[in-house]
């Protein structure tokens, strides 16, 4: 199997370097085939994530000195050689200099679920490298409604990794005018905004759709939609967070998602509806193209969406370093006339409703087919929290 991350071997020099190449040598040989091939050092790695392998006792300085300061550490601990006592003692001086990090602990060189968990660690420094390596275009401003929802680009890049490419309005105004003129449908969004991604090098992109109604008749319903099917997220109204949470899902668990309002609570029956005109079509069953729901012009997407488990997601906080997560059931779509045109009723589990009413992160939520709240929590208090 390929590379995909590194395996630095750290311990005592008092054990010998015959004596710790014995003692590691099956955890070397299990983490094989997940990738995991051994290096000499971070920089020998070639870029790929690193995992540090605790040999034995007595590495706790080299394996702080092995620490950057600014990336989360993984340490691999096992039974033997006081393996895990120095983990322990690593990991609390990395935190207690407000560094981050994570102990995997493998019971044994068979150990399955050991395995299992090194594999998503790994999966995690992978999604985190991605996120530094995106560019996210925000076409025109946030939507003026959206007050809670427009975090500075520095912000973003900091905390999250991501650059932000802000696009004047009326250059995708005139693009879409461009390929209106030339043959494509839908005011020329679809061709326009296809063309901007592929000029920006964009991962990401989020536009402020309601300026398309009045310019253009047009709306950027169907458009985001295949976007998002495609593997490009794409979101609506310039709302930075929900983009970015979109994004953070997509390059984790490598699915796509919906961008949403909730727009009916029932705290009782513990019953969330949201509700928006448009929505990627690998995530509903029938669509029916209708008109956009607050302007009656263009095309909104009316989908059926699949019952079963979601999680729900939302990024925000004046450093947009908090998280709002809850897991439920898709028990029901709606046709509601006042409503945006996909409707989905979710049975939301635990208190995360009162949460959401006493201690909003803004209005947009995303919402991911299963259940991921604990490995979206995980990688979040590992990176961001």
């Amino acid at each position: 199997m390929e590379r995909t991350f590194g395996v630095v071997v750290v311990g005592a020099p008092v054990h010998g370097v015959e004596q710790t190449a014995a003692l590691v040598a099956p955890y070397l040989a299990a983490l094989a085939p997940l990738g995991g091939g051994r290096a000499a050092s971070a920089a020998g790695a070639g870029g790929r994530p690193v995992v540090l392998l605790v040999a034995t006792g007595g590495s706790e300085r080299a394996l702080l000195d092995l620490w950057d300061g600014a990336s989360p550490v993984v340490l691999l601990a096992h039974p033997g050689h006081n393996s895990l006592p120095a983990a322990l003692e690593a990991l609390a001086a990395v935190r207690s200099r407000e560094g981050r990090g994570r102990i995997v602990y493998l019971a044994g060189p068979e150990d399955e679920s050991g395995l299992a968990a090194v594999r998503e660690v790994v999966e995690d420094l992978e999604a985190a490298a991605a996120l530094r390596r995106s560019r996210l275009g925000v076409v025109g401003p946030p939507s003026d409604w959206l007050v809670a929802s427009c975090p500075e680009p520095a912000v973003v890049r900091r905390v999250w990794g991501p650059e932000v490419v802000a696009v004047p309005m009326l250059r995708f105004l005139v693009g879409c005018r461009a390929a209106a003129v030339e043959g494509s449908g839908g005011g020329g969004v679809e061709a326009a905004l296809r063309s901007l991604v592929s000029e920006e090098r964009l991962d990401a992109v989020t536009v402020r759709c309601f300026d398309l109604i009045g310019a253009l008749q047009a709306t950027a319903c169907p458009a985001l939609s295949a976007l998002n099917d495609e593997g490009l997220v794409a979101g609506c109204e310039g709302d930075v967070p929900a983009a970015l949470a979109m994004l953070w899902v997509r390059r984790l668990l490598g699915v796509a998602s919906w961008m949403a309002n909730p727009a009916r609570l029932d705290r009782d029956a513990g019953l969330l509806t949201l509700a928006h005109c448009t929505v990627p079509r690998s995530l509903v069953g029938k669509v029916r193209v209708d008109t956009h729901f607050e302007s009656g012009l263009g095309q909104g997407l009316a989908g059926e969406m699949a019952r079963g488990p979601v999680t729900l997601v939302r990024l925000g906080g004046a450093g947009l370093d908090r998280l709002w997560l809850a897991e439920g059931e898709v028990v029901g779509s709606g046709s509601e006339p006042d409503l945006c045109r996909t409707q989905a009723t979710v049975r939301v589990e635990g208190g995360a409703l009162e949460d959401l009413l006493t201690r909003p992160l803004g209005n947009h939520l995303v919402l991911v087919p299963g259940r991921h709240a604990a490995r979206l929590r995980s990688w979040w208090q590992m990176f961001v929290g």
